[in-house]
Protein backbone atom coordinates (compact mmCIF):
# COMPACT_ATOMS: atom_id res chain seq x y z
CA UNK A 1 0.00 0.00 0.00
CA UNK A 2 1.44 3.38 -0.93
CA UNK A 3 2.09 5.75 1.65
CA UNK A 4 -0.23 7.76 3.08
CA UNK A 5 -3.44 5.20 1.61
CA UNK A 6 -4.48 4.62 4.86
CA UNK A 7 -5.10 7.69 6.48
CA UNK A 8 -6.24 9.57 3.21
CA UNK A 9 -8.76 6.40 3.19
CA UNK A 10 -9.56 6.71 6.72
CA UNK A 11 -10.49 10.37 6.06
CA UNK A 12 -11.63 9.97 2.91
CA UNK A 13 -9.16 13.02 1.20
CA UNK A 14 -6.89 13.20 -1.52
CA UNK A 15 -4.16 13.99 0.06
CA UNK A 16 -2.19 12.56 3.77
CA UNK A 17 -2.37 16.01 5.00
CA UNK A 18 -4.39 17.28 8.02
CA UNK A 19 -4.59 20.95 9.41
CA UNK A 20 -4.23 20.69 12.92
CA UNK A 21 -7.95 22.35 15.03
CA UNK A 22 -5.49 25.45 16.97
CA UNK A 23 -7.41 27.51 19.47
CA UNK A 24 -8.02 31.10 18.23
CA UNK A 25 -7.27 29.91 14.43
CA UNK A 26 -9.23 27.06 13.23
CA UNK A 27 -12.49 28.37 12.10
CA UNK A 28 -14.59 27.34 9.78
CA UNK A 29 -13.03 29.66 6.97
CA UNK A 30 -10.05 27.46 7.07
CA UNK A 31 -10.97 24.31 7.84
CA UNK A 32 -13.45 24.21 4.61
CA UNK A 33 -10.34 26.00 2.57
CA UNK A 34 -8.42 23.21 3.61
CA UNK A 35 -10.94 20.58 3.16
CA UNK A 36 -11.50 22.09 -0.31
CA UNK A 37 -8.23 21.83 -1.76
CA UNK A 38 -7.69 18.10 -0.61
CA UNK A 39 -6.70 18.20 2.87
CA UNK A 40 -8.21 17.37 5.87
CA UNK A 41 -9.92 20.98 7.84
CA UNK A 42 -10.27 20.62 11.44
CA UNK A 43 -12.48 23.47 13.66
CA UNK A 44 -10.56 24.13 16.98
CA UNK A 45 -13.40 23.83 19.74
CA UNK A 46 -11.02 24.73 22.26
CA UNK A 47 -11.45 28.51 22.24
CA UNK A 48 -15.33 28.11 21.37
CA UNK A 49 -18.66 28.01 23.33
CA UNK A 50 -20.85 25.22 22.26
CA UNK A 51 -23.14 27.50 20.64
CA UNK A 52 -20.05 29.18 18.51
CA UNK A 53 -18.92 25.63 17.42
CA UNK A 54 -22.48 24.11 16.32
CA UNK A 55 -22.47 27.72 14.03
CA UNK A 56 -18.58 27.01 12.87
CA UNK A 57 -19.47 23.24 12.18
CA UNK A 58 -23.08 24.81 9.98
CA UNK A 59 -20.92 26.86 8.42
CA UNK A 60 -18.66 24.64 7.22
CA UNK A 61 -20.86 22.53 6.18
CA UNK A 62 -22.17 25.32 3.80
CA UNK A 63 -18.46 25.93 2.69
CA UNK A 64 -17.50 22.41 1.54
CA UNK A 65 -18.56 18.72 0.69
CA UNK A 66 -15.84 17.40 1.62
CA UNK A 67 -15.16 15.56 4.89
CA UNK A 68 -13.90 17.89 7.50
CA UNK A 69 -13.49 17.33 11.54
CA UNK A 70 -13.55 18.80 15.39
CA UNK A 71 -10.49 19.25 17.44
CA UNK A 72 -12.15 18.59 21.06
CA UNK A 73 -9.02 19.39 24.23
CA UNK A 74 -10.20 17.84 27.08
CA UNK A 75 -9.55 20.07 29.51
CA UNK A 76 -11.44 22.38 27.95
CA UNK A 77 -15.03 22.36 30.49
CA UNK A 78 -17.54 21.93 27.52
CA UNK A 79 -16.38 18.71 26.68
CA UNK A 80 -19.22 17.06 27.00
CA UNK A 81 -21.28 19.46 25.11
CA UNK A 82 -18.75 19.74 21.91
CA UNK A 83 -19.17 15.78 22.24
CA UNK A 84 -23.17 16.39 21.75
CA UNK A 85 -23.13 19.07 19.09
CA UNK A 86 -20.63 16.85 17.40
CA UNK A 87 -23.09 14.02 17.17
CA UNK A 88 -26.31 16.14 16.81
CA UNK A 89 -24.93 17.86 13.66
CA UNK A 90 -23.19 14.26 12.17
CA UNK A 91 -19.30 15.43 11.87
CA UNK A 92 -17.47 12.58 10.55
CA UNK A 93 -14.28 13.22 12.16
CA UNK A 94 -13.21 14.01 15.34
CA UNK A 95 -9.62 14.52 16.93
CA UNK A 96 -9.47 14.45 20.56
CA UNK A 97 -6.26 15.84 22.73
CA UNK A 98 -5.01 16.67 26.25
CA UNK A 99 -7.16 13.83 28.10
CA UNK A 100 -7.62 10.53 28.25
CA UNK A 101 -9.07 8.86 25.15
CA UNK A 102 -10.95 6.19 26.89
CA UNK A 103 -13.54 8.42 28.18
CA UNK A 104 -14.97 9.57 24.89
CA UNK A 105 -13.75 7.00 22.54
CA UNK A 106 -15.92 4.66 23.07
CA UNK A 107 -19.47 6.62 22.50
CA UNK A 108 -18.05 8.31 19.12
CA UNK A 109 -16.80 5.14 17.50
CA UNK A 110 -21.04 3.37 18.35
CA UNK A 111 -22.27 6.66 16.52
CA UNK A 112 -19.85 6.32 13.19
CA UNK A 113 -17.19 8.68 14.17
CA UNK A 114 -13.48 8.61 12.93
CA UNK A 115 -11.43 8.74 16.27
CA UNK A 116 -7.56 10.28 16.54
CA UNK A 117 -6.33 11.14 19.58
CA UNK A 118 -3.12 13.48 19.60
CA UNK A 119 -0.05 12.32 22.08
CA UNK A 120 3.23 13.42 22.99
CA UNK A 121 4.90 9.74 24.26
CA UNK A 122 4.31 6.38 23.50
CA UNK A 123 3.01 5.55 26.31
CA UNK A 124 -0.23 7.66 25.40
CA UNK A 125 -0.54 6.44 21.74
CA UNK A 126 -0.67 2.57 23.27
CA UNK A 127 -3.13 4.12 25.77
CA UNK A 128 -5.36 5.24 22.75
CA UNK A 129 -4.61 2.68 20.15
CA UNK A 130 -6.22 0.16 23.72
CA UNK A 131 -8.97 2.84 23.89
CA UNK A 132 -10.16 2.19 20.31
CA UNK A 133 -8.92 5.13 17.66
CA UNK A 134 -8.37 4.78 14.33
CA UNK A 135 -5.23 6.68 13.99
CA UNK A 136 -3.34 8.88 16.54
CA UNK A 137 -1.40 12.15 15.73
CA UNK A 138 2.36 11.80 17.21
CA UNK A 139 3.11 15.23 18.00
CA UNK A 140 6.86 16.35 18.51
CA UNK A 141 8.48 19.07 21.35
CA UNK A 142 8.16 21.67 18.06
CA UNK A 143 5.01 22.05 17.64
CA UNK A 144 3.04 24.85 19.14
CA UNK A 145 0.67 25.60 21.44
CA UNK A 146 0.05 23.11 24.35
CA UNK A 147 3.07 20.25 24.20
CA UNK A 148 4.29 17.25 26.00
CA UNK A 149 6.15 17.27 28.93
CA UNK A 150 8.77 15.61 27.47
CA UNK A 151 10.74 17.77 25.53
CA UNK A 152 10.81 14.41 23.19
CA UNK A 153 10.85 15.65 18.97
CA UNK A 154 9.00 15.10 16.63
CA UNK A 155 12.05 12.75 14.39
CA UNK A 156 12.66 10.75 17.52
CA UNK A 157 8.82 10.64 18.35
CA UNK A 158 7.20 9.63 14.78
CA UNK A 159 9.32 6.36 14.59
CA UNK A 160 9.36 5.42 17.72
CA UNK A 161 5.51 5.62 18.05
CA UNK A 162 5.58 3.77 14.60
CA UNK A 163 7.36 1.03 15.99
CA UNK A 164 4.85 0.60 18.76
CA UNK A 165 1.53 0.57 17.31
CA UNK A 166 -0.39 -0.77 14.38
CA UNK A 167 -2.76 1.92 14.10
CA UNK A 168 -1.88 5.17 11.34
CA UNK A 169 0.38 7.48 12.72
CA UNK A 170 0.51 10.96 11.86
CA UNK A 171 3.49 13.50 12.39
CA UNK A 172 3.36 16.83 13.78
CA UNK A 173 5.46 19.37 14.88
CA UNK A 174 7.98 21.19 13.02
CA UNK A 175 6.24 20.07 9.45
CA UNK A 176 5.80 23.27 7.18
CA UNK A 177 6.52 22.05 3.94
CA UNK A 178 6.97 19.48 1.51
CA UNK A 179 10.49 18.45 2.50
CA UNK A 180 9.80 18.37 6.36
CA UNK A 181 6.41 16.23 5.30
CA UNK A 182 8.42 13.48 3.55
CA UNK A 183 10.96 13.58 6.05
CA UNK A 184 7.89 12.53 8.85
CA UNK A 185 6.90 9.97 5.96
CA UNK A 186 9.96 8.62 5.51
CA UNK A 187 10.31 7.95 9.69
CA UNK A 188 7.17 6.14 8.85
CA UNK A 189 4.41 8.65 9.56
CA UNK A 190 1.52 7.99 6.75
CA UNK A 191 0.38 11.42 7.15
CA UNK A 192 1.29 14.79 8.92
CA UNK A 193 -0.77 17.13 10.80
CA UNK A 194 -0.23 21.41 10.36
CA UNK A 195 -0.66 24.37 12.36
CA UNK A 196 1.30 26.88 12.35
CA UNK A 197 1.53 27.02 8.71
CA UNK A 198 -2.00 27.38 8.13
CA UNK A 199 -1.96 29.86 11.01
CA UNK A 200 -0.29 32.49 8.78
CA UNK A 201 -3.07 31.67 6.08
CA UNK A 202 -5.51 34.04 4.70
CA UNK A 203 -8.57 32.12 6.59
CA UNK A 204 -6.97 31.78 9.58
CA UNK A 205 -9.39 33.66 12.33
CA UNK A 206 -6.10 34.72 14.21
CA UNK A 207 -5.51 38.42 14.46
CA UNK A 208 -3.98 39.59 11.30
CA UNK A 209 -0.91 41.31 14.21
CA UNK A 210 -0.46 38.07 15.33
CA UNK A 211 -0.10 36.96 11.65
CA UNK A 212 2.12 38.99 10.80
CA UNK A 213 4.51 38.71 14.09
CA UNK A 214 4.99 34.89 13.39
CA UNK A 215 5.61 35.37 9.58
CA UNK A 216 8.19 37.68 10.90
CA UNK A 217 9.68 35.63 13.35
CA UNK A 218 13.07 34.21 13.24
CA UNK A 219 15.13 31.12 14.55
CA UNK A 220 15.15 31.11 18.37
CA UNK A 221 12.06 33.22 18.62
CA UNK A 222 9.96 30.61 20.42
CA UNK A 223 10.15 28.51 23.63
CA UNK A 224 8.64 26.02 25.71
CA UNK A 225 6.96 27.22 29.30
CA UNK A 226 4.68 26.99 31.60
CA UNK A 227 5.35 23.28 32.30
CA UNK A 228 4.24 23.02 35.96
CA UNK A 229 0.52 23.69 34.76
CA UNK A 230 -0.08 23.00 30.98
CA UNK A 231 2.99 22.91 28.75
CA UNK A 232 2.98 25.71 25.76
CA UNK A 233 5.50 26.88 23.33
CA UNK A 234 5.52 30.81 23.22
CA UNK A 235 7.03 33.56 21.22
CA UNK A 236 9.23 36.04 23.27
CA UNK A 237 7.12 38.77 23.98
CA UNK A 238 6.44 41.11 27.22
CA UNK A 239 4.33 38.42 28.57
CA UNK A 240 6.81 36.02 28.08
CA UNK A 241 9.45 38.09 30.18
CA UNK A 242 6.95 38.40 33.06
CA UNK A 243 7.16 34.55 33.36
CA UNK A 244 10.50 34.01 32.94
CA UNK A 245 10.74 36.85 35.93
CA UNK A 246 8.10 34.96 38.10
CA UNK A 247 10.42 31.72 37.70
CA UNK A 248 13.53 33.70 38.18
CA UNK A 249 11.66 34.52 42.10
CA UNK A 250 10.88 31.20 42.65
CA UNK A 251 7.30 31.85 41.59
CA UNK A 252 5.15 28.36 42.45
CA UNK A 253 1.98 27.46 40.48
CA UNK A 254 -0.91 29.32 42.43
CA UNK A 255 1.80 32.59 41.37
CA UNK A 256 2.39 31.10 37.76
CA UNK A 257 -1.30 30.68 37.41
CA UNK A 258 -1.76 34.52 38.57
CA UNK A 259 0.74 35.92 36.03
CA UNK A 260 -1.30 33.59 33.57
CA UNK A 261 -4.39 35.14 34.19
CA UNK A 262 -7.23 34.32 31.99
CA UNK A 263 -7.60 34.79 28.48
CA UNK A 264 -4.36 35.33 27.53
CA UNK A 265 -4.31 33.43 24.72
CA UNK A 266 -7.64 35.29 23.35
CA UNK A 267 -5.86 38.55 23.88
CA UNK A 268 -2.84 37.42 22.03
CA UNK A 269 -4.08 35.51 19.03
CA UNK A 270 -7.37 36.55 17.99
CA UNK A 271 -7.32 39.90 19.82
CA UNK A 272 -3.76 41.13 18.44
CA UNK A 273 -2.35 42.09 21.82
CA UNK A 274 1.12 41.10 21.03
CA UNK A 275 2.89 42.62 24.34
CA UNK A 276 0.02 41.44 27.15
CA UNK A 277 -1.32 38.11 25.23
CA UNK A 278 0.20 34.82 24.66
CA UNK A 279 1.04 33.99 21.80
CA UNK A 280 1.02 30.05 20.98
CA UNK A 281 3.13 29.24 17.57
CA UNK A 282 5.57 26.11 17.12
CA UNK A 283 9.31 26.81 16.16
CA UNK A 284 8.40 26.34 12.29
CA UNK A 285 7.66 29.98 12.57
CA UNK A 286 10.89 31.21 11.88
CA UNK A 287 10.38 29.44 8.29
CA UNK A 288 7.20 31.01 7.72
CA UNK A 289 7.48 34.08 5.60
CA UNK A 290 4.15 35.33 4.62
CA UNK A 291 0.07 34.94 4.45
CA UNK A 292 -1.51 32.76 1.98
CA UNK A 293 -4.78 31.15 0.82
CA UNK A 294 -4.72 28.17 2.28
CA UNK A 295 -5.29 26.26 -0.84
CA UNK A 296 -2.00 28.04 -2.00
CA UNK A 297 -0.69 26.42 1.57
CA UNK A 298 -2.14 23.00 0.30
CA UNK A 299 -0.92 23.07 -3.35
CA UNK A 300 2.80 24.10 -2.27
CA UNK A 301 3.52 21.83 0.19
CA UNK A 302 1.66 18.82 -2.10
CA UNK A 303 4.62 20.27 -4.91
CA UNK A 304 7.28 20.31 -3.00
CA UNK A 305 6.65 16.89 -1.88
CA UNK A 306 6.43 15.37 -5.12
CA UNK A 307 9.45 17.53 -6.19
CA UNK A 308 11.76 16.66 -3.55
CA UNK A 309 10.41 12.67 -3.51
CA UNK A 310 11.35 13.07 -7.17
CA UNK A 311 14.55 14.51 -6.54
CA UNK A 312 15.25 11.84 -3.83
CA UNK A 313 14.62 8.86 -5.91
CA UNK A 314 16.52 10.34 -8.70
CA UNK A 315 19.62 10.67 -6.99
CA UNK A 316 18.98 7.36 -5.30
CA UNK A 317 18.72 5.98 -8.95
CA UNK A 318 22.14 7.52 -9.40
CA UNK A 319 23.89 5.55 -6.72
Amino acid sequence: MPLGDRVTELFGTKFPLVQAGMIWCSGWKLASAVSNAGGLGIIGSGSMYPEVLREHVRRCKAATDRPFGVNVPMLYPDVEQHIATILEEDVPIVFTSAGDPGKWTPRLKEAGRKVVHVVSSVKFALRAEAAGVDAVVAEGFEAGGHNGREETTTMVLVPMVVDAVRIPVIAAGGISDGRSMLAAMCLGAEGVQIGSRFVCSEESSAHKAFKERVANSSEGDTILTLKELAPVRLLKNKFFLDIQQAYARGADKEELKTVLGRARAKRGMFEGDLDEGELEIGQVSGRIDGILPAATIVDGIMADYTKTLSGLTGAMQGV
